[in-house]
């Protein structure tokens, strides 16, 4: 439908509580295509609706990512809930469409199952190893308020803040070149 701007830290709208969704309409139709755009719009792998400042309960996943073919689309993953992680631990540079260009160490579960009602209505499973665990408890603690951010200490998160404004100015200096 439409290519939205992402939301970049630290906006607040990123920290707001996400509101449960209680059927999939219209308008739940719609934001996921604007989620399927917008995250393609910008080479992600997985995108929440926060992210577009929109609090609905809701993350979408790239389908290959997912174990689904590339032509499918992308996995809808409305109300989730992880319901299960392994002991199993992976540590891996995360990146995160809000923070665009910065990449954090993160330590999560190698394994990972979430239970979420599909874009159809339907509830389903769905475990992912690796990336694919990564990705979903990434998105999932993208609706409980968690951020990259919450995962480095006070300096590190000041740097990143100081990227960010830095890389707003050259971004705002550039529209007004082209002006």
């Amino acid at each position: 439908m439409a290519v939205r701007p992402v939301v970049v830290w630290p906006d607040d709208r990123l920290r707001q509580a996400s509101v449960p969704v209680t059927q999939v309409d219209d308008r739940v139709r719609t934001l996921y295509r604007d989620l399927c755009d917008s995250m393609y719009a910008e080479n992600g792998l997985g995108i929440a609706a926060l992210q577009l400042g929109d609090p609905t309960r809701m993350f979408i996943v790239d389908p290959k990512l997912a174990g689904k073919s590339e032509h499918d689309l992308p996995v809808a993953f409305i109300n989730p809930e992880v319901v299960w992680t392994s002991d199993e631990m992976q540590k891996s540079d995360e990146g995160c469409l809000s923070f665009p260009d910065i990449y954090i160490q993160v330590e999560r579960p190698m394994k990972a199952r979430v239970r979420a009602m599909g874009i159809d209505g339907e509830t389903f499973e769905l475990e992912g190893e690796g990336l694919l665990a990564r990705c979903l408890l990434h998105e999932n603690d993208h609706l409980t308020g968690k951020l990259l951010v919450d995962f480095v200490g006070p300096l590190k998160r000041q740097m990143i803040k100081k990227k960010l404004a830095r890389r707003e100015r050259e971004r705002d200096d550039e529209a007004d070149d082209l002006r």
